[in-house]
C-alpha cells in the first residue's frame, strides 16, 4: 500500500512495462518464426506454451533476484576481459540466434526447404524440439530483462507487475503476429533478419561491448516502416491490376 501513494513508484512501473514489451518483442518474433513450422493445429498451444514458459521464467528468477544480481560478477578472465555467467548466457544465446536465423534464411532460399533430401517428401517441425528451444531463448531473454528490471527499480512487486503485463501483451499479439509473419513472405526475411541483429547485439553484448537498445530497435522500426510502404504500394498494384482486368 505503501508503495501505491509513491508517485516515483508510478513512474518506475510505466517505465519497466514499456521496457518489458520492448525487449518481449525479440523474445516473441522468434516464437512466432518457430511456431509457423508446425503443423496448424499444433501453433496456437505451441505459442502459450512458449509464453507460459517466458512468464514462469521471469517470475522464477524474480524469487532468485540476489542469485540474479550475482550473475553479472566476474568468474574468470580471458585475455585481459572478465567474463560473468551473464556475459556466457547472452553469448550462448547470441550463438544460438545467429546459427537458427541463419538456418531458416538458408531454408527459405532453398527451392525446396522443407524437402527431405532422400525421400523428397515435407518434413515438418518436431512439436518437443520447437518448445525446447523456446524454451533456451525465453531463459536467455529472461535473465536480460530480470537484470534490466533489477537496474531500473528496488522494488520486487512493481517488476512483477510490468513482467506480467509485458507478458500478456506478448500472448495477445501472438497469434495476430505469427499470422501476419505467415502471410507474407517478405516479412519472415525481415524477422530472420531481425533475429541476425538480435544475435549479433546479444554476442557483443556478452563480449563486454554495449549496444545502446535504442539503436537496434530504432533499425528495426525503420525496416519495419520501409517494408510497411512496400507491402502497401504492392496492394495497390493489384487492386490497379484487378480493375484493369475488370474493365478488360
Amino acid at each position: 500500500m505503501t508503495l501505491i501513494t509513491m508517485p516515483e513508484v508510478w513512474v518506475a512501473l510505466a517505465t519497466l512495462i514499456v521496457m518489458e514489451v520492448v525487449l518481449g518483442i525479440d523474445n516473441l518474433i522468434f516464437i512466432s518464426i518457430l511456431t509457423n513450422k508446425l503443423p496448424e493445429a499444433q501453433r496456437p498451444r505451441a505459442r502459450r506454451i512458449g509464453i507460459g514458459l517466458a512468464l514462469i521464467l521471469r517470475l522464477g528468477l524474480l524469487g532468485a533476484v540476489a542469485w540474479i544480481v550475482r550473475l553479472t560478477d566476474p568468474v574468470f578472465t580471458f585475455l585481459g576481459e572478465g567474463f560473468s555467467w551473464k556475459d556466457l548466457i547472452l553469448l550462448a544465446g547470441g550463438l544460438f540466434l545467429v546459427w537458427k536465423a541463419t538456418k531458416e534464411i538458408g531454408h527459405k532460399v532453398d527451392p525446396d526447404p522443407e524437402g527431405d533430401m532422400f525421400t523428397g517428401k515435407a518434413v515438418e517441425a518436431s512439436f518437443s524440439a520447437t518448445v525446447a528451444q523456446i524454451l533456451l531463448l525465453d531463459l536467455v531473454f529472461s535473465v536480460d530483462s530480470i537484470i534490466t528490471a533489477v537496474g531500473m527499480t528496488p522494488h520486487v512487486p512493481v517488476m512483477v507487475v510490468a513482467i506480467v503485463v509485458a507478458v500478456t501483451v506478448m500472448l495477445i499479439a501472438a497469434d495476430p503476429l505469427a499470422e501476419f509473419i505467415e502471410a507474407h513472405p517478405t516479412i519472415v526475411m525481415l524477422a530472420l533478419s531481425f533475429l541476425l541483429m538480435i544475435g549479433m547485439t546479444l554476442i557483443a553484448e556478452g563480449l563486454g561491448f554495449h549496444v545502446p537498445r535504442g539503436y537496434v530497435y530504432a533499425a528495426m522500426a525503420f525496416s519495419a516502416a520501409v517494408e510497411t510502404l512496400n507491402l502497401l504500394a504492392r496492394r495497390a498494384r493489384e487492386r490497379r491490376r484487378g480493375r484493369a482486368r475488370g474493365e478488360g
